[in-house]
């Protein structure tokens, strides 16, 4: 029963399924550990030496609110390079997380409607609800291809936003070129915003990585620090908008002037460095990864093999996927319902961030749950 002095939204919202399944690992004799969606390797020493000269010459204090002008600069450069937007603007936020609450703070009213794709990132349902939107879910089973047709067909009067997620978090799907056009167009009749989470954008194994932001000028970009160069406790990302949208953008960073003020100084320093730093080795790693993954898992588990990211979205292979983690989590393997992630009970995730011996290991597991 929550206490009366709580207030109505926070019953709105459940503590993370993630963390609880994290929590648990502390409490575990050496578990295989496919839960938690972060890097396996450590911040690169050359960015690591970055932020430490920034603390130790100063960078200690409250940047602009929307950020470090030399990273902005940085930022907007890059994005013209990649994307031909000329002369972005730019709001550094403390990860991609403090960025989508800053943005649907801006856009969501009570009774506002947002579509995404099922399944979805976490964080987007219940930032949703915590607002008092509505989340309309389009269902994506079972190939999580983007469902163009069914975002269309359930687009209202009251629809606020659409929400893209490519690389996606959890199916790992990376969407085609094809698949953003058809959505450019469909927000394009409809006057909608479409807001592009690509936290994962530099993890893509198939092929070039199409972004969102060239196909479509009102386009929402977030993007962010943590997942490509391990700083997922720095807390750095951005967003970035072409002229159309600089009216949202202003109201992000005021908003932030009350809540987060600044993401943290000093790492928007070691930031701009990171901008040029190449991660490329880092991505084939990743892909040897995911290709044992899919190799060790045929067979015996039905999955759509996933294209970025460094996750995947596979199917129980005994009805409830709850009920099946619940099996592989008492056989010493950790894995995340798919139901954290959607309105259906059917599939799990495994974070293939790990050891190529562990995630061997944990397929063993995995294989053995399913026969028993």
């Amino acid at each position: 029963m929550k206490p009366n002095y709580l207030a109505d939204r926070t019953a709105m919202i459940d503590a993370s399924g993630i963390r609880k399944v994290f929590a648990l690992a502390a409490e575990m004799d050496n578990p295989v550990n496919f839960s938690i969606g972060q890097p396996d390797f450590d911040v690169p020493d050359a960015l690591k030496q970055e932020a430490i000269k920034a603390i130790e010459t100063g960078f200690n204090r409250y940047s602009q609110t929307a950020g470090d002008e030399a990273l902005k600069v940085k930022i907007r450069s890059m994005l013209q390079q990649e994307i031909q937007w000329n002369d972005a603007g730019v709001l550094v936020t403390s990860g991609v997380s403090g960025g989508l609450l800053l943005a649907f703070m801006a856009l969501i009213d009570p009774g506002d409607e947002v579509i995404l794709p099922d399944p979805y990132f976490v964080i987007y349902k219940h930032l949703i609800n915590l607002l008092g939107g509505r989340c309309v879910f389009v269902d994506s089973y079972p190939d999580f291809r983007l469902p163009v047709e069914g975002i269309r067909r359930s687009i209202t009067e009251r629809t606020k936003l659409i929400i893209a997620n490519s690389p996606c978090n959890p199916t790992g799907m990376v969407y085609a070129r094809e698949e953003l056009e058809a959505l450019a167009r469909v927000a394009s009749e409809h006057d909608l915003i479409v807001m592009s989470d690509e936290i994962y954008g530099q993890f893509c194994y198939d092929g070039a990585y199409p972004s969102m932001a060239q196909l479509y000028d009102k386009t929402l970009l977030l993007r962010g620090f943590s997942k490509a160069y391990a700083m997922t406790g720095w807390r750095l990302g951005y967003a970035a908008v072409q002229d159309c949208l600089q009216p949202l953008l202003e109201e992000m960073i005021k908003i932030q002037q009350y809540t987060f003020v600044c993401a943290p100084a000093p790492f928007q320093k070691a930031a701009i460095a990171a901008l040029d730093y190449d991660i490329s080795d880092l991505v084939a790693i990743y892909r040897t990864k995911r290709d044992l993954l899919v190799t060790e898992l045929s067979g015996t588990f039905d999955l759509a093999t996933p294209g970025g990211a460094f996750y995947a979205f596979v199917k129980s292979p005994q009805g409830s996927a709850t009920e099946f983690v619940k099996k592989a989590i008492a056989n010493n393997v950790l894995v995340i319902p798919g139901n954290v992630f959607s309105e259906q009970d059917t599939h799990f995730r495994i974070s293939y961030a790990a050891t190529e011996a562990e995630i061997k290991r944990g397929c063993d597991l995995l294989r053995a749950c399913a026969r028993s």
